[in-house]
């Protein structure tokens, strides 16, 4: 096989197509929601679905594939969107395909949609991995590089140039990672003709989890006037009962120089509780309840809703309206060198790392998943969790606010390893994820710190600009939140964190290192923890540490895998926590809420197996340990209602 069809090479194969009937969005992306300006038609389900098996992979280029049906180019699949492709068949070549792979779907568009010119219709992504190039109707009308963001395009020209026609939406996406993508990877041929056939290759990538691809969360198509509120920003405080909310609105259109604004809060149960008029200003709220994180206060969660109105008269004098409706929480975000403060009041991270991961689904989204997940996090007493390794769907910070869970949303890149990742074109790229990121998610209370990396070769000569460059560049998107990239214990300290506001630190002793050597570890963490803060006078939350447990595999004394033996290791570290806490430790996430799959290995047996939970959510021992420590630590910090105050024996494990 050859190597893929690198993205930027679709620049040259592409330039055919009809750019002058739709258009990019380049900003905005306001999360889709309905009102009575606005309608959603979602697009999820079974698509046609076929893999370019080609030696170059670009034989659905050579041949068109995007400008007829997709099933009658050759033979398609059943593919469920959204979901990952490779667990889907029982094609080994399918599960570890590499390249090319193409979507279609007719959809059927209600005529009024495109009878009304008056009426913008978009089609949007929620993610799909890595590269996407997006047809409809056989006309290209948009593309996008990177995973785990939305992209989405006006169609509503395209649609128009033949309304009789029915909509065929075609989606090619590669999967394919070099050293400029986020997250990085390589191709390596491999030339031997006695060892390998003719143009065999490998993907290698540095991270450890699956790289699992397809698209991954809903395809919608959606509504608004051709004068629409694009994007809204809000900043919020308070001070002596009196919460204030700071609004900025941008408006898009032909007509939006001549658009009136009025924006109107609303309380949980529909009352009015304050208005303003204009594209930007303030809303002041008198007794204003705050939106607080789990186990933190006994009402967690609150949000108001902000309602955008935008008026603009029509060409025969009329009104038309756009409406858009905005969750709002009010909080404040501050740091100190040895608190991290939310409202004030001194928080403590006492949560969880989680991976976008579960049987047959891989990374596609899915509800009852996410449900479960979110009981077994309240159930463990968890008030956080980091978005290891790249972003969530909005779906999921949608039920943080709700539900007062505190995120530390983190960006795609992990493993930035090699010197050829601190260029030039990857900077670009990262600068270019993370405007992304915080414009997707800059308004979500429960969002309280960027995280623009996971372990990089900070030692590396070149990553200490590469790094101030993107922490810079954050901070310039949002001043309100802390931004930090998570480190690693063996990175050189003096280079490891100079200009990011919390320090993260993954470290895994008595088991990549020392491994079975318990009684190091309390001496190891403490020097860490030393280290670090006397170098950088910050505070630091402890981002990752664990250990491998082969569920039902015990062993008396613990040996590594059994499950004894990870208790004794969260013991070890929980030992040192409980006296850093009380200095300038802010936090501590253990790795990982489930197992999940990884590359194949003889490091790993059928995936990663840290995780406190199997990867099909059952508790083992590790889990017990944490709920008790959990619990503890919320009735000592929190102010919680009686029904959550359980007594720590009754959280013991059998």
């Amino acid at each position: 096989m050859a190597c893929p069809v690198k993205p930027l090479q679709l620049h040259l194969i592409l330039l055919f197509a009809l750019w002058d009937v739709c258009s990019m969005i380049n900003s905005g992306m306001l999360f889709p929601r309905e009102s009575s300006s606005r309608e959603i038609k979602e697009l999820n389900g079974l698509w046609s679905f076929r893999a370019d098996l080609s030696p170059n992979r670009n034989l659905g280029f050579e041949q068109a594939w995007y400008k007829r049906r997709l099933a009658e180019t050759g033979p398609v699949l059943d593919m469920p969107v959204p979901a990952s492709y490779n667990d889907i068949t029982q094609d080994p070549k399918l599960r570890d395909f590499i390249g090319w792979v193409w979507y279609d779907r007719e959809v059927v568009v209600p005529s009024r949609w495109v009878a009304d010119k008056n009426i913008r219709v978009v089609l949007r992504v929620g993610s799909a991995h890595y590269y996407s190039v997006v047809w409809v109707n056989g006309v290209r009308v948009t593309e996008h590089d990177g995973g785990h963001l939305p992209f989405e395009a006006e169609i509503g020209g395209v649609l128009r140039g033949d309304p009789a026609a029915p909509c065929r939406v075609t989606i090619a996406v590669n999967n394919t990672l070099t050293l400029q993508t986020l997250p990085p990877g390589n191709i390596q041929y491999l030339n031997d003709p006695a060892r390998y056939p003719k143009g065999y290759f490998v993907q290698n990538t540095y991270f450890d989890f699956f790289n699992y691809a397809g698209i991954h969360r809903s395809v919608l198509l959606y509504t608004t006037p051709q004068t629409y509120v694009n994007d809204v920003t809000v900043v919020t405080d308070f001070a002596d009962g009196l919460g204030t909310i700071a609004y900025d609105v941008a408006v898009a259109g032909s007509a939006s120089s001549n658009a009136s604004l009025k924006v109107t809060l609303t309380d949980g149960e529909g009352r009015r509780v304050a208005t303003a008029t204009g594209p930007n200003g303030g809303l002041k709220v008198v007794d204003a309840t705050l939106w607080w994180p789990y186990l933190m206060h006994e009402r967690p969660g609150f949000l108001y809703n902000m309602e955008v109105c935008l008026q603009v008269a029509g060409a025969r004098g009329e009104v038309l309206e756009d409406r858009y409706t905005l969750p709002v929480g009010i909080r404040t975000v501050k740091v100190t060198s040895t608190q991290f403060l939310i409202n004030d009041k001194p928080f403590y991270f006492h949560g969880v790392n989680k991976h976008e991961d579960s049987d047959i689904r891989g990374k596609g989204f899915d509800w009852p998943l996410v449900v479960k997940d979110f009981n077994l996090m309240k159930w463990l007493g968890a008030n956080s969790f980091r978005t290891s390794h790249y972003p969530y769907d909005e779906e999921i910070l949608h039920m943080c606010d709700r539900h007062g869970i505190v995120v530390i949303d983190e960006s795609p890149g992990v493993g930035i390893r090699d010197i050829r990742s601190f260029g030039n074109a990857s900077l670009a790229h990262h600068l270019e994820v993370m405007g992304e990121l915080v414009t997707r998610d800059k308004n979500h209370p429960s969002v309280v710190m960027w995280s623009v990396a996971n372990e990089p070769a900070s030692e590396m000569p070149p990553a200490g600009l590469y790094f101030e460059t993107v922490i810079a560049h954050t901070k310039a998107l949002d001043p309100t939140r802390p931004v930090t990239y998570v480190t690693n214990s063996n990175y050189a300290r003096d280079k490891g964190a100079p200009f990011v506001d919390v320090i993260c630190v993954n470290s895994y002793l008595s088991w990549y290192h020392d491994p079975g050597a318990l009684d190091v570890i309390s001496l190891q963490l403490n020097t860490q923890f030393e280290e670090w803060y006397g170098k950088y006078k910050k505070p630091i939350i402890q981002s990752e540490y664990g250990a491998d447990v082969v569920p039902g595999l015990h062993s008396d004394p613990p040996v590594m895998f059994s499950e004894e033996y990870q208790v004794m290791v969260l013991r070890s570290y929980h030992e040192v926590f409980d006296q850093k806490r009380k200095q300038y430790v802010i936090g501590e996430l253990i790795w990982n809420f489930a197992d999940f799959m990884t590359a194949q290995g003889v490091t790993r047996v059928v995936g990663n197996k840290k995780g406190i939970f199997t990867r099909q959510r059952q508790p083992k021992a590790g889990a017990y340990t944490l709920r008790e420590r959990y619990w503890r630590i919320a009735n000592e910090t929190g102010l919680l209602p009686p029904w959550t105050k359980y007594p720590c024996s009754q959280l013991r494990s059998p």
